[in-house]
């Protein structure tokens, strides 16, 4: 196996391999210092791939003449770049941004094929409600579908709450 100088080289040469080698020998280093510096306005996957810049800066800066190890240098920048991220996503200009409320997306409205489609979808759906169900079924499906719980549903159709749970699951298997 290669140890860290060998594969900061070869990494810098292109092999994409020992790029690869780095960042998995520094992934838990990076997943530390990004769970760390979670906040509103950097989530962890974003914070993570700030630690892989600060990894890929390490890796073309690093200088073996120094006398720090690539480890601890390497942590350094992930430290640094994470760090930096949340402090830039914790100004005030970005406070808007952090605490607004996402806007729903609007749905353009359904055309008249898409209108005739869902007519005749609905049209299906209620025959076979009508042809497929007894009318216990029909009965509890639609005191269900109006948000009533078993056991209100069996006191107003006076039936047990096991009645009321066999006609639902005999609606589903029927309406497959």
């Amino acid at each position: 196996m290669h140890d860290l100088i060998q594969l900061v080289t070869l990494s810098r040469a292109g092999d994409e391999q020992a790029l690869a080698a780095l960042i998995a020998r520094q992934m838990p280093a990076i997943r530390a210092a990004a769970a760390r510096a979670v906040c509103p306005g950097l989530d962890f996957d974003d914070a993570v791939q700030e630690g892989l810049i600060g990894l890929f800066h390490a890796v073309g800066s690093f200088d073996p003449a120094r006398e720090a190890s690539f480890s601890t240098y390497a942590n350094t920048c992930i430290r640094n770049a994470v760090l930096d991220a949340a402090k830039a996503a914790q100004r005030r200009k970005h406070a808007p941004l952090n605490t607004s409320v996402p806007l729903e997306e609007q749905q353009p409205a359904p055309g008249p094929e898409e209108t005739v489609l869902a007519d005749e979808g609905y049209a299906s759906t209620l025959h076979e409600i009508e042809t497929r169900l007894s009318p216990l079924e029909r009965r509890v499906l639609g005191l269900y579908l109006a948000g009533e719980t078993y056991s209100a549903i069996a006191r107003r159709l006076d039936v047990t709450e096991k009645a009321v749970d066999n006609a639902l699951q005999r609606v589903r298997a029927k309406l497959r």
